[in-house]
């Protein structure tokens, strides 16, 4: 019917900002959301949830997501105003910042809700009053996000030093060149890069996040700096399991240890990977606009916001990329079995350097290998409660953050042929 077709438009956007505005449109046929962006391509996050609280609502109460009587649910640029009854004035609380202003959110704003169904043009901020300067800027404890992002920057600099020493070190000194060592470089290789571009990206995406920038170039930066940061996250399995290959080839098949050389490593270290990510990519992005059925909103408004992030949207074509992972990570559990075996069966008694080398070597990947699996398959599932969730993104974050600093300790720092050089 023409009711059913009959749209309520605002024009909303970020807070007041000359220059950044956008459409969006809600209707109650079929209860959905529609987006139009301008050239900003700008939005806020307070005014996506104000989305989200009118589509769930319209899925409660479809087809009529506004009862009749009632103003409907609106953004004002500021505030999300709910159904309102016609004829009174709603008051819902102030805003607690606007332009880096703080406000006392005991307060309330006012706005008219129109005989026949429609908003005032006027919202009244009048009672809306900003905090002294003083009381506005004092400090404040450090909230659970920020206390996280300082976890990982920490980690992931105490890394890149160390990282970037242990890789000197193995360069500079000539004594030190060897397939073993080179193969520990390409390994604290895969670290730094992959520590370097989360230093980069996270930045750029907090700064996108708190300025509601979704927009479509700062889109593609970002989703570069993902699809980067995920083949390094790769590339870090992929150079351990050839530890372990390569220790397993120098311990248990001693006769075919020159079968395999550098580049093969290489090419399973760094091709293998790029061959994981190739298809991964390939296959989320031809299927990925098919897998939104469900009626989730948040998946909706990312992939009409952000149509080239929906390759970053988790779905069941991930195992493409988490697959690989596991099965490098098992692998390398069968490697360190075997070798595990024959140092303890055949080479107990043996003294020479290179067997003391084989037990040194196989201690490190018996502490780096348990290191990986925990921080990526004991951590799938963070826990709901906000303490617990707290906790488990802290220590995850002091895992992840610390695994190159851990290579370099264990592969160059604690190496007795590093240690032979320095003396």
């Amino acid at each position: 019917t023409a009711d059913d077709a009959k749209r309520t438009s605002v024009c909303v956007g970020p807070r007041p900002r000359s220059g950044h505005r956008a459409q969006v449109r809600w209707t109650s046929d079929a209860a959905m959301v529609t987006v139009d962006f301008n050239e900003t391509n700008l939005i806020s996050a307070e005014e996506i949830e104000c989305m989200l609280i009118y589509h769930q609502e319209s899925l409660q109460s479809h087809p009529h997501p506004t009862p009749s009587g009632f103003c409907p649910r609106v953004w004002d640029y500021v505030l999300c105003w709910p159904p309102t009854p016609v004829a009174t004035v709603a008051h819902i609380p102030c805003f607690p910042d606007l332009n880096g202003i703080k406000y006392d959110t005991t307060k309330n704003a006012t706005r008219l809700c129109h005989s026949n169904g429609t908003w005032d043009d006027y919202t009244d901020f009048s009672a809306c009053a900003a905090f002294p300067a003083a009381e506005a800027n004092l400090p404040k404890l450090l909230s659970p996000v920020e206390i996280t992002t300082i976890l990982y920057i920490a980690g992931y600099t105490l890394s890149l030093i160390a990282l970037s020493a242990a890789v000197f070190i193995f360069v500079y000194f000539k004594d030190l060149r060897c397939l073993r060592n080179t193969i520990h470089t390409n390994l604290m290789a895969t670290f730094m890069l992959s520590d370097t571009v989360w230093m980069l990206t996270h930045p750029i995406q907090m700064y996108q996040s708190n300025e509601g920038i979704l927009g479509q170039e700062c889109t593609v930066t970002i989703l570069t700096l993902n699809i980067i940061l995920h083949y390094l996250y790769l590339t870090n399995f992929f150079w351990m399991f050839v530890e372990g290959l390569y220790l397993y080839m120098l311990v248990v098949k001693t006769f075919a240890r020159q079968n395999l050389k550098l580049r093969g490593y290489a090419t399973i270290g760094w091709g293998a990977p790029l061959i994981v990510m190739v298809a991964w990519i390939v296959i989320k992005s031809v299927f990925t606009n098919n897998i939104h059925s469900d009626g989730r909103l948040e998946a909706q408004l990312i992939s009409a916001m952000m149509p080239q992030c929906s390759l970053l949207t988790p779905d069941h074509y991930d195992w493409i990329y988490q697959g690989p992972m596991l099965f490098v990570l098992l692998l390398n559990i069968v490697f360190l079995s075997s070798i595990m075996w024959v140092l303890i069966t055949k080479l107990r008694a043996a003294t020479n350097a290179e067997t003391q080398q084989y037990r040194k070597a196989t201690k490190a990947l018996l502490v780096l290998i348990p290191l990986l699996g925990v921080t990526y398959i004991l951590f799938l599932d963070a826990p709901t409660e906000d303490h617990l969730a707290s906790v488990y993104h802290n220590v995850r974050a002091v895992l992840l953050s610390t695994q190159g600093f851990l290579v370099a300790l264990l592969y160059c720092f604690l190496n007795s042929e590093v240690q032979n050089t320095f003396r």
